[in-house]
């Protein structure tokens, strides 16, 4: 199955830099950049190389809405006093517009610099012509794959403890390729698109990141049963893709089931393989088993751009302004996004204060059952950040 696709190159993953993505070589041009409004699927693109100005990196911010800008301010406290060499180019995209004139920009500003870090964009727009701010970005930039690690945290109280499972998602079509109609009045019709090559793409990654990381189980999880075709196919090449990975285990499990185990076995899960929408579904059960969505983060990556943000892709729009909101999903993601980067002493160090905030001093917010404000985690994180400096010195 793998000939299909013509010449590739090997993914690269390694946990010491987890966030090296595949880079696959494509045997056609590249389209013209314009959203794909008509035919959104992802797209492949040309590399163009990271904004790196006197050591320094700049990376594309968009703030999104209901609690992310926020959340940005406490990202760049925290890099301040860590000392990170990021500099920001802030773009903000008008939630309200049916203009794509913002996401063109956005857009152009992540293939500019390489690297994007979001809150969630909400499209107010309920008409059927205006394409998702969330959804064009991952296509446009053909951000193939969504990584989400989900892992227990002993200072969180949860139902489960010890839970360490990495979420690999197809991240660009399935239901979220946004093709619906109404063929009568009153019968509408939503088209779900699955592909050989990008179930192939993200099966690759899912086996290569369990080698490379020393997982030993990966989970595809579908609906196959029913969707026989669409789903058949994703299960189908999935299970080709084990063939190439002999010491690696590999099983399926229909999603139904799979929110049922993971609620009442979380443990037997190592490395998930699954569908876009399913992707979703899973990555929020689990995250409610473990601590919410204030906790963790995702990444998304293509063969040349990567965004991170929040895991669930919460707007958090009830508790903006409020300081409860939890800032360590987005502090998380600005860690991975650091070590994608290659500043992982820079990663480690916020790293380290993040989970002592956690797990030994305990400073919680109203989402973990304390009482602790938004600054209060920040201001504790800080104090941390400013020890390390002044041990350094």
């Amino acid at each position: 199955m793998a000939t299909k696709l013509g010449t590739k190159v090997s993914t690269l993953l390694k946990y010491s830099s987890p966030h090296n993505v595949t880079r696959m070589l494509s045997q056609a041009a590249p389209a013209p950049f314009d959203l794909q409004h008509s035919n959104p699927f992802a797209k492949k693109v040309d590399a163009i190389p990271v904004a790196k100005y006197g050591g320094r990196h700049t990376v594309t911010m968009l703030p999104g809405g209901g609690i992310g800008p926020e959340m940005m301010t406490y990202v760049r406290e925290v890099f301040r006093y860590a000392g990170v060499p990021v500099d920001f180019e802030v773009v903000q995209i008008d939630q309200k517009s049916e203009s794509d004139e913002d996401l063109e920009y956005a857009i152009t500003s992540i293939r500019r610099n390489g690297v994007g870090i979001k809150g969630n964009i909400e499209t107010g727009s309920a008409r059927p012509g205006v394409l998702s701010r969330n959804v064009g970005l991952r296509n446009e930039l053909d951000l193939f794959v969504n990584v989400l690690h989900a892992k227990s945290h002993a200072g969180v109280n949860s139902r489960h403890r010890d839970i360490d499972v990495f979420i690999v998602r197809q991240n660009t079509e399935g239901e979220y390729a946004m093709l619906e109609h109404e063929s009568v009045p009153g019968v509408v019709e939503s088209m779900k698109v699955v592909t050989e090559e990008n179930s192939e793409r993200v099966a690759r990654y899912a086996f290569e990141f369990a080698r490379k990381n020393g997982r030993k189980k990966v989970t595809t999880v579908h609906k196959a049963n029913i969707m026989k075709l669409s789903d058949g196919l994703f299960l189908e090449v999935s299970r080709q893709m084990s063939k190439e990975y002999p010491e690696i285990q590999h099983g399926d499990m229909i999603i139904d089931n799979t929110c049922m185990q993971l609620v009442s076995n979380p443990h037997q899960f190592d490395v998930i393989n699954t569908t876009n929408l399913y992707g979703s579904i899973v990555s929020n059960v689990i995250c409610g088993l473990i601590g919410g969505a204030g906790l963790f983060s995702g990444r998304n990556y293509g063969d040349h751009y990567a965004v991170f943000e929040p895991g669930t892709r919460n707007t958090g729009t009830a508790i903006a302004g409020k300081n409860i909101a939890n800032p360590i999903a987005m502090l998380q993601a600005g860690v991975d996004m650091l070590h994608h980067l290659g500043h992982t002493s820079h990663a480690k160090l916020i790293e380290d204060a993040i989970y002592k905030t956690i797990n030994e001093d305990r400073i919680h917010t109203p989402d973990l059952g304390g009482q602790a404000t938004s600054i209060d985690v920040v201001q504790n994180i800080v104090k941390y950040l400013q020890q390390s400096t002044r041990k350094a010195n």
